[in-house]
């Protein structure tokens, strides 16, 4: 496994769920990190306080609404400006709306902004600095509904598939520059961000807890560069590799 000690790194959607799993894990292993949060300032603070106890001036937050066009800029602006470089970009905000091919428009593009722009416009702004020093790493966050039919998570599904070929296909591009770019795909029962937006009511109770995403996500990280364009469910790790091992007790 490659060292992330003294890496810098942002999480989009990195203040709950699955995001500030990654962004423990990551801090635990000796990287700076920058978590990026809409609406859920509280869990940011508290998260970042956490991470600094630990090891001081090691974490800071950012606020951003991924909808606004200047913003996936802007977090990779925060985070040079933070920690002087990015190393690390972890594509894992989301959101989705109930519904199948009937959604309002209006919706339908703002979950495609969201997943699928948004990662797009954040890896554009940190290629630069990755492709100068020739070393970064990417990973993209996505979910069984881009490979399986899930009841009303149609356009959801569709953004995923969207970010599952944009990895591939940005891993080919950069791939003589040292950068890997991979995509963790969640497919067993893990309360991730866009999964549970606008489900409150989901029973959650079986489901795996989000640090079986996160302990996939950073093996996929401590890869060294050459491992790239891999698009990877969590069953394939522990199969393959036997990482992210369930933690649910039956």
């Amino acid at each position: 496994m490659e060292s992330l000690e003294g890496k810098s790194a942002l999480i989009t959607g990195g203040a709950r769920r699955v995001g500030a799993a990654i962004a423990r894990r990551l801090h635990a292993a000796g990287a700076a990190v920058l978590v990026h949060y809409r609406d859920s300032e509280a869990d940011a603070a508290k998260l970042v306080a956490e991470l600094n106890a630990a090891r001081a001036k090691s974490a800071a937050k950012v606020k951003a609404e991924l909808l606004a066009p200047i913003a996936p800029r802007a977090l990779v602006g925060a985070a040079l400006e933070a920690f002087g470089r990015l190393d690390i970009l972890v594509n894992n905000a989301a959101i989705t709306f109930p519904g199948d091919s009937t959604l309002p428009m209006k919706r339908w593009d703002l979950v495609m902004e969201v997943n699928l722009r948004a990662p797009l416009l954040a890896v554009k702004a940190a290629l630069p600095g990755m492709m100068a020093r020739r070393c970064g790493a990417i990973l993209n966050v996505s979910s069984a509904a881009a490979v399986m039919p899930i009841p009303d998570l149609l356009v959801y599904g569709v953004s995923k598939a969207g970010l599952e070929r944009l990895t591939t296909g940005l891993a080919a591009e950069v791939r003589s520059h040292a950068i890997a770019v991979n995509c963790l795909r969640i497919d067993v029962p893990i309360a991730s961000e866009g999964f549970v937006y606008n489900a409150p009511e989901l029973d959650k109770s079986s489901w795996e807890p989000t640090a079986v995403g996160a302990e996939a996500a950073m093996w996929m990280l401590g890869q060294p560069a050459s491992y790239t364009g891999c698009v990877v469910g969590i069953t394939d790790l522990r199969r393959e590799h036997r990482v992210a091992q369930s933690r649910v007790r039956g």
